[in-house]
């Protein structure tokens, strides 16, 4: 046997290996968004039947973006709820912004921190004496950027209490500007979606365990059996780290689909959206150059293998090749209708897969140089960081 035929066996099985993972995921998929409620679908509860809820958030240097969110949370159909917002050591207007609302409607409380303590990252420690300074037998943990629709409330309760979970994460929807930040967050949703298999999140015997930023609404007694945010003092991907903690106290956790009613605009252009998630990638391999070595390896494989295997094969490893790259394509192309922009952005996936493989590499190499992270004006080492990893 020659080393060309021996190369073209290779190439011919490790086509067909990632050809099957694709169809396979496919499937699974398939089946199991439809099983992901829509928030859209859940009955608003009755007035007389909404408990206190309070939704907490935390802004450092937000002007920009806070007022539009603000206005959202404080513009609820909800008979029952309260706002804490925590000005965390913000240097702009942020603060001027959360105390003149609070003049305006008092169901929005204003915490002012000057001070960072010691073991403490920025934004766990500001959610932390968010909830100390709540009363809601419900908490909503969300961003400063974010944006709900008036009823989103009640039809979050109703979802909640009506499969009996104690937290519920709701994908958002992405607001969306420029090419690139489609051909991005369109990438984005997919990979999150076939990475995390949020159709499984409700099975109390699955590990599968997910927390989104923009929204999750949590009973209080849950938060308080899986030790608040003190558990997550010096977890950067905190949100994501919430969920695993829920599932591991026992409590029963669900994933919806809130559609428009829960927005958020991420980063501002792919350049910045590559600077956003410098902190975020190397943290969600646990600091672990073998995991971040991994993933790598699994994204270059799953997603810029078959494009550059494509040219050079024939028969059966084109066959596979082709198919490698087409069943990616028709999920994103799903993950385009949910963000309701074209599908034609399913077509931009090769660009978006690079760009996502050099975010993890950048993240991993950055992180690894400097010696740990710079996050709301202070720097953390790595050995701590690693040390508060959940």
């Amino acid at each position: 046997m020659t080393f060309v035929s021996l190369w073209h066996i290779c190439l011919l099985g490790a086509l067909g290996f990632v050809a099957f993972v694709w169809v396979a995921l496919a499937i699974d998929a398939g089946f199991g968004v439809s099983k992901v409620p829509s928030l859209g679908g859940s009955v608003p509860s009755a007035d007389a039947k909404c408990p206190m809820v309070s939704i907490l958030f935390a802004a450092r240097d937000e002007a920009e973006k806070l007022p539009g969110a603000l206005a959202t949370f404080l513009a609820l159909d909800y008979p029952s709820y309260e706002v804490v917002a925590v000005n965390d050591r913000s240097k702009d207007a942020t603060a001027a912004i959360l105390e003149t609302a609070a003049r305006k409607d008092q169901r929005l409380k204003v915490i002012h921190i000057d001070s960072l303590p010691a073991g403490w990252l920025g934004k766990p420690h500001a959610m932390q004496r968010a909830f100390e300074n709540s009363t809601g037998d419900w908490l909503v943990l969300t961003d400063a950027d974010v944006h709900f629709a008036p009823d989103v409330l009640q039809r979050a309760i109703a979802l909640a209490e009506k499969n009996g979970w104690d937290h519920l994460s709701l994908l958002a929807a992405a607001t969306m500007f420029t090419f690139g930040e489609k051909m991005m967050m369109t990438f984005f949703a997919f990979a999150f979606v076939m990475s995390t298999r949020p159709w499984n999140v409700s099975n109390p015997k699955s590990p599968t365990y997910m927390g989104v930023g923009a929204f999750q609404l949590i009973r209080r007694s849950a938060y308080e059996k899986m030790g608040t945010h003190r558990r997550l003092a010096m977890e950067v991907v905190d949100d994501v780290k919430l969920g695993k903690l829920v599932k591991e106290a026992g409590c029963r956790s669900g994933v919806g689909r809130a559609g428009p009613a829960v927005s958020v605009h991420w980063h501002s252009g792919v350049r910045n959206i590559i600077r956003g998630t410098e902190k975020n990638f190397y943290a969600a391999a646990g600091y672990s150059p073998w995991i971040a070595g991994a993933q790598l390896v699994s994204i270059f494989s799953a997603w810029i293998f078959p494009w550059l295997a494509l040219p050079f094969v024939n028969g059966w490893a084109r066959v596979f090749a082709v198919m490698a790259i087409v069943v990616p394509m028709m999920a994103q192309a799903g993950a385009a209708r949910e963000f309701r922009v074209s599908w034609l952005y399913a077509l931009t996936q090769p660009v978006g897969a690079v760009i996502f493989f050099w975010m993890l590499l950048r993240s991993t190499i950055v992180t690894i140089r400097n010696g740990g992270i710079r996050w709301r004006g202070t720097f953390y080492s790595l050995e701590e960081l690693k040390k508060g990893v959940v």
